[in-house]
């Protein structure tokens, strides 16, 4: 298995739906052009590679002196426990650098992968849900 790693393309909209569905991140893979705006607004992508093939993404907003948020993390399922989704993360803390703080907000699903990697659970969050 030979992994790279891109932090200067956004993949194709159709690798990054079906990576999504692989990884049952719950996002409007029905919706192409959607997904397309979501990337093309989002200013830090770094993408997992094997081949041609897109095995995993994180998708962030970040202003690279004081917070960047990770709107996206996924791994195709048959690539999950390999150190991808790790590595998306220590990537993207590379490039917004030491002064940053990253903030995701995760999938109910994903509660315990977070920990796991040295993140820590905050309880100090708001939100306005989407209408639609």
């Amino acid at each position: 298995m030979n992994i790279t790693y891109n932090t200067t393309l956004i993949p194709e909209t159709q690798q990054i739906i079906e990576v999504y569905e692989s990884a049952g991140l719950i996002r409007p893979t029905n919706d192409f052009d959607r997904i397309r705006k979501m990337y093309e607004h989002s200013n830090l992508i770094v993408s997992a590679w094997e081949g041609k093939q897109l095995i995993g993404v994180a998708r962030s907003m970040a202003d690279f002196c004081y917070v960047c948020y990770l709107a996206d993390l996924a791994v195709r399922d048959e690539y999950k426990g390999k150190g991808i989704g790790r590595q998306l993360i220590n990537l993207t803390r590379e490039i917004i650098g030491e002064q940053s703080t990253l903030i995701l907000l995760s999938a109910p699903g994903a509660m315990t992968y977070y920990p796991h990697i040295g993140m820590q659970t905050i309880d100090n969050g708001f939100i306005i849900k989407r209408a639609k």
